[in-house]
């Protein structure tokens, strides 16, 4: 490590304000921060230490994120491998998962830093760790069939529309990941949502995989008409419920395992990084909004309303959102008892565009976007109620 460092010592000069290379001082001093800790040091007090900086807080959101990557190249090979009838074997699978999932990452995250290393340069301020969570969320959201092309368009539309117009990192309204999905779902629906998006039957060497078709239990669940049971029409289609919990299914890449989602969950509450108030909301606004319409649910009723909600906690893509978009700590609110009211927002919505909404069976990208705008005045709210009710100064 010492040669490393004396090699990043003496090319310093080249990219300090009077360098050739001063443009690029934001990469320098982030592919700096790769290998070392940043030796940033004050004058003046006070001193500050903290166990959790910019760099440890993205590491643990990584580590969080590995559980649902893995199992989502896993899947994404064993759906394609089934669908081709290639060998379901391990290995076979994994690596033809690896050939699909990879290539999305690898875009992601090249196109992605180059908006963040060209903003950083204009700025001339610090390329953000924060970008590390987002060039790896992006792609589990997204089909495995998705074209690498419109893939570098969505985090492309993520990254400059939305985070770095409202000025980087820290600033932004929306989730950035998410902004991206939902540029990519509006702007190419064919290629994001349908029968045909979710199990990816082509190779890498084509640039863009082809598909063949295979419903997620989401879509199945639509075609359940009035006096249907879809926890039936599911069952016979082989979607029972420890397949959904586990996530052996078509979806996208990383938000099918509602049990991978639960251990990064974990992981990140523990570590300090996430709230377990938005988590444990989302999912008390799922339950409760699911109760209530399941009391009106009747024999000619819209089938979903009496769907159990423990259904909605396991299908499609919401605990993938709750544990790891809705908690976003920039695009959250940031006081604790909005917190609650926020993922109760979110769980809610979530349900409610699944019940009555055909057209969008998802639900959870919507909900939480949408709770995002909100997030401000939730703040705004505790932050004048805890002001009003303050014991004045005598």
């Amino acid at each position: 490590m010492k040669m490393i460092q004396k090699i990043f010592d003496s090319q310093r000069k080249h990219f300090e304000e009077k360098g050739k290379f001063r443009m690029l001082h934001p990469l320098f001093e982030a592919t700096e921060t790769f290998f070392f800790f940043p030796g940033i040091l004050i004058k003046n007090s006070p001193f500050v230490r903290d166990n959790l900086d910019m760099k440890r807080f993205m590491s643990f959101v990584i580590l969080a994120l590995i559980p649902p990557s893995v199992f989502g190249i896993y899947n994404t090979g064993w759906q394609s491998c089934k669908a081709t009838g290639m060998s379901l074997d391990f290995s076979t699978v994994f690596f033809q998962g690896a050939l699909i999932v990879l290539p999305l990452v690898m875009v992601s995250y090249a196109v992605g830093f180059f908006w963040e290393i060209l903003f950083a340069s204009l700025r001339k301020h610090p390329i953000s760790e924060g970008f590390l969570v987002t060039g790896l969320l992006f792609p589990l959201t997204l089909p495995p069939s998705v074209p690498l092309w419109q893939a570098a368009v969505g985090i492309s539309f993520g990254v400059v529309i939305g985070k770095e117009v409202f000025g980087g990192t820290g600033r932004n309204i929306f989730n950035p990941a998410l902004t991206g999905r939902a540029f990519l779902f509006f702007a190419y629906p064919t290629k994001m949502s349908g029968d045909s998006v979710w199990v990816a039957a082509g190779s890498f060497a084509k640039e863009a995989v082809d598909a063949v078709s295979s419903a997620t239990p989401l879509a199945f669940s639509n075609l359940a008409v009035a006096g249907d049971n879809i926890e039936s029409v599911l069952e016979k289609v082989g979607f029972t419920v420890t397949k959904l919990f586990l996530g052996g299914y078509p979806g996208s890449i990383g938000g099918t395992s509602a049990l991978c989602c639960l251990v990064g969950a974990i992981i990140l509450v523990l570590a300090g990084v996430a709230s377990y108030r938005i988590i444990a909301g989302g999912i008390l606004g799922v339950y409760i909004t699911g109760l209530v319409l399941n009391l009106f649910a009747g024999p000619q009723a819209n089938p979903w309303m009496a769907l159990p909600p423990f259904y909605h906690l396991i299908m499609g893509g919401f605990a993938f959102g709750i544990a790891y978009m809705a908690t976003d700590p920039v695009s959250a609110p940031g006081m604790d008892h909005v917190k609650w009211i926020y993922g109760f927002a979110i769980g809610t919505l979530t349900v409610l565009i699944r019940v009555f909404n055909p057209a969008y069976p998802e639900g959870v990208m919507m909900a939480i976007l949408f709770m995002n705008l909100f997030s401000p005045l939730l703040d705004h709210i505790e932050i004048k109620f805890k002001l009003k009710n303050r014991i004045l100064n005598v």
